[in-house]
């Protein structure tokens, strides 16, 4: 076991190496202090001195996230599209096929 934990890249490790795996000499230094010193708050923006409150920088903010989407090829857009209706399909004629076995199964009860 001291072996493990000591050689975690060995053959028998079990334990994935991470970013967040706390390995080497400086493993366990940090303090609370110094983890709170490092942390500060950002102070709070008071957005009472525009007008609406600053609905008029929504917009621009609006488009400088959408230029950050990575947007699809029309290749992936097909292949995106016929899996949908593929998946449509099953699922309607899953639900279908229930529905009529549901209403066949009353019928022959309720029937004389």
């Amino acid at each position: 076991m001291a072996e493990e934990l000591s050689n975690p890249t060995g053959a028998g490790a079990a334990r994935p190496t991470g970013k967040r795996q706390l390995t080497g000499s400086g493993a366990g230094t940090t303090t609370t202090s110094s983890f709170e010193a490092k942390n500060v708050a950002k102070p709070a923006t008071d957005d009472s001195g525009k007008p609406g409150g600053g609905v008029a920088a929504f917009l621009p903010e609006v488009v400088s996230e959408v230029r950050k989407v990575i947007w699809p090829t029309a290749r992936q857009m097909v292949t995106y599209t016929l899996v949908v209706f593929a998946f449509l399909i099953v699922v309607t004629a899953l639900v279908s096929s229930v529905d009529f076995l549901a209403g066949a199964g009353v019928e022959k009860i309720l029937s004389p």
